[in-house]
């Protein structure tokens, strides 16, 4: 699998670089500045790349905004999103194309190897992942949570973590169709049509912060 690192601090840059490798992955690229990220994401046309928001030479969201023109010029390139930070705005405009095949994570998960890569395998698979943490600050950020139940809101967060069915039943221990009318409740409250796109998963979260 090809993989471009966008990342502007050399440590980590670098440590990205050997884990990945020594994970079966094929580094193409690993850039420290946001400059030309959009035309070397474009031609390389990686099978994931892992960027970080803030990047030189403005250290505000060259990143972000890259990731987002690539996905422009090429709809659902795979993008994992690093970020220091909760960013409630670069979580919604990054998913606002609603093609999947996205993540958002803050850096401190990169710690845990395993899921690390775990994740970016998802990613790459056409997955939309989203840190446990960033999901439960945009959800305490609306107050309109009052019109789920508990129970709902357990299993919106479970589902924008990018979980299947099955993982949300046995996290939650109940039954995965106990688990299917939860979300079908959801998507009734949120006003979510029927579709074939399980990216409509993590579109449930987003939908409170555009209210």
């Amino acid at each position: 699998m090809r993989v471009l690192i966008a990342e502007d601090q050399l440590l980590l840059r670098d440590g990205l670089s050997r884990m990945l490798t020594a994970y079966g992955f094929d580094v193409v690229a690993a850039v420290d500045e946001g400059s030309w990220l959009t035309e070397t994401l474009v031609s390389l046309r990686p099978d994931v790349a892992v960027i970080d928001v803030r990047l030189p030479p403005t250290f505000t969201d060259e990143g972000l905004r890259a990731a987002i023109a690539a996905r422009a010029e090429v709809p659902g390139l795979p993008v994992l999103i690093l970020s220091q930070y909760v960013e409630r705005l670069y979580a919604r405009e990054l998913l606002s194309d609603r093609t999947g095949a996205v993540g958002y994570l803050l850096k401190d998960r990169v710690g845990d190897v395993r899921r690390f890569v775990d994740t970016i395998r998802q990613i790459a698979a056409g997955a939309t992942v989203m840190d446990p943490e960033v999901v439960a600050q945009l959800l305490h950020q609306r107050d309109t949570l009052a019109v789920l139940t508990p129970r709902e809101r357990d299993v919106l967060r479970l589902m924008a973590e990018g979980r299947s069915n099955a993982a949300i039943a046995a996290q939650m221990v109940i039954t995965e169709k106990s688990v299917s009318n939860h979300i079908n409740t959801l998507f009734a409250k949120l006003g979510l049509p029927p579709s074939g796109n399980d990216h409509r998963r993590v579109l449930a979260v987003l939908a409170y912060l555009d209210q």
